[in-house]
């Protein structure tokens, strides 16, 4: 089954499975964090549209612990950059009806929480096509080492997904069910 059709079938049963109530496995997470002595000041993330898992809850508890967040926004020729952002400020719709922050603040994430469309125990994502993070993921890993962090349902994982030469593997997935490392 090519990319297109496993794209469609996922997203058809993750807005049949829709819940915002859903928990993720935030615990180990955290615990994932302090035992492995990552340090980052920076976190990336992304306002979850179209029945996206949500990590709301993550930026909100990081904000409050004073680490500065951003989210994508995408600017011309299909490239996303992120924007600081913090929850008491406003955001704007882009073209393709996602929120975006206003700011004007370029910010390069030491950690970036990446939506999926399905995953697979090797790591590997399958996102809705377009390249917009293996592109940043490729132009930010020539600047600096990111922490690259996929959260989905646990009903997205595939057996094998699908990759190409530009498709970037994940360092961690969390789901409502499992963390992959």
């Amino acid at each position: 089954m090519n990319k297109s059709k496993i794209r469609s079938r996922i997203i058809r049963l993750r807005k049949k499975n829709y819940t915002e109530n859903v928990n993720l496995v935030l615990e180990k997470f955290f615990f994932f964090f302090k035992s492995s002595k990552k340090n980052f000041n920076n976190c990336g993330g992304y306002y979850p549209s179209n029945c996206e898992i949500s990590d709301l809850e993550i930026l909100s508890f990081l904000e409050k612990k004073k680490y500065n967040i951003s989210l994508p926004v995408i600017r011309k020729n299909n490239k996303m950059d992120f924007f600081k952002w913090s929850s008491n400020e406003p955001l704007a719709i882009n073209k393709y009806g996602i929120p975006e922050p206003t700011s004007k603040k370029i910010s390069y994430p030491d950690v970036i929480f990446v939506p999926l469309v399905g995953f697979d125990d090797k790591l590997n994502r399958l996102g809705y096509g377009g390249g917009f993070y293996d592109r940043y993921i490729e132009n930010i890993e020539k600047k600096k080492k990111i922490i690259k962090i996929g959260l989905a349902f646990s009903f997205q994982k595939l057996n094998k997904v699908p990759i190409n030469s530009h498709d970037k593997k994940l360092d961690l997935i969390i789901t409502d069910k499992e963390i992959i490392k």
